[in-house]
């Protein structure tokens, strides 16, 4: 399998089940971790783009051959059975990931990993059942954020500064996540040097991030 540190984090979070599917696969890496670790009976592979999903297919051609992966070319979850226990949503814009869970249906699992907007994705994610059991930053060449959600679960109640940052990263933050903040706070300093003068909303997004940082490195 393809060796990234984004790759190993993300399978890291990925559970036994009995079908996973990876929505928007690409090459296919985390769903053949699944697989040669015995980790998933059954998978399905799918992509909008048929050139991405045939990387995946030759990559998985003996499994797929075996039965034990479905290829399916389509938008979102429309392909997908309703009965995958397990689904991977990653490298996509949250905006984009939150359209695909509402205009499908709602897995008892998923592992999100969206380029930008994670707070709609928390906020949809607690409104429809969910418990975020990890949701934190990590790096590798830029910053990403990770979500493992499981429908029905212990559900802990989120604070809007929790729905802004990350559970995890606001109670056991990392230097991952410090850096994050800090680039972020020298865009809005930047902006507001080339602005000449008073912006609102970005002087409002400093102060929180500067209290953000204060806050999460007290204990660091």
């Amino acid at each position: 399998m393809k060796n990234t540190c984004r790759l190993r984090i993300l399978c890291g979070e990925l559970r036994p089940c009995g079908r996973f599917a990876d929505v928007g696969c690409d090459h296919g890496y985390c769903t053949l971790y699944m697989l040669e670790r015995g980790l998933c009976r059954t998978a399905v592979i799918s992509d909008i783009s048929a050139g991405s999903l045939h990387k995946a297919e030759l990559l998985l051609a003996d499994y797929i051959a075996a039965g034990r992966v479905q290829s399916v070319c389509c938008a979102g979850l429309a392909g997908i059975p309703r009965d995958t226990e397990e689904v991977l949503i990653a490298g996509m814009g949250g905006e984009e990931i939150l359209s695909i869970l509402k205009d499908g249906f709602l897995p008892p699992v998923l592992v999100l990993q969206p380029m930008k907007h994670a707070p709609k994705l928390r906020r949809f994610l607690l409104e429809s059942g969910y418990a975020i059991e990890r949701d934190y930053t990590f790096t590798d060449g830029k910053h990403y954020d990770l979500l493992r959600a499981v429908r029905g679960g212990d559900m802990r109640a989120y604070s809007a500064r929790e729905i802004e940052f990350g559970y995890d990263n606001i109670h056991t933050p990392t230097e991952e996540f410090v850096s994050l903040l800090k680039e972020e706070s020298e865009k809005c300093r930047a902006r507001l040097a080339a602005a000449g003068k008073p912006v609102p909303a970005v002087e409002a997004r400093l102060r929180e991030l500067t209290e953000v940082i204060h806050e999460v490195t007290r204990d660091l």
